[in-house]
């Protein structure tokens, strides 16, 4: 059987990982067994805070909302269930830009989430 030489791809993936981690401190940049430990976890917790940051988004949307609906007096709790007995679906996000940007639009809804739960 041939023999596998490997100098030619270690060395193309040595190459790539000290590329990725350009910027490291110290011997995290320099040193392969470092450099490959440390993009081993970034690319860890890349993963995990790709979908963590959804949830934080969630939350500012939410924080967002309750301003807005409490600066014409209802609680984001009584808002969303008027939301809700309305039949009005917005998602999150787009009631929480109408809250920051667009507030007479936000004060329309807020009105129909009242209208609906006074019924």
């Amino acid at each position: 059987m041939a023999r596998v030489k490997r100098a030619v791809n270690a060395k193309k993936h040595h190459k790539a990982v000290l590329e990725e981690a350009r910027g490291y401190y110290g011997d995290r940049s320099r040193t392969f067994r470092s450099a490959n430990q440390a993009v081993q976890h970034a690319g860890v917790y890349a993963f995990r805070d790709r979908r963590a940051r959804k949830g934080e988004m969630r939350k500012l949307w939410i924080q967002r909302i309750n301003a807005g609906s409490r600066a014409h007096g209802l609680s984001y709790s009584r808002f969303i269930a008027g939301l809700n007995a309305a039949g009005i679906e917005v998602d999150r996000r787009m009631l929480a830009e109408l809250a920051v940007s667009d507030q007479p639009a936000f004060a329309a809804i807020v009105a129909q989430a009242n209208a609906a739960l006074s019924k």
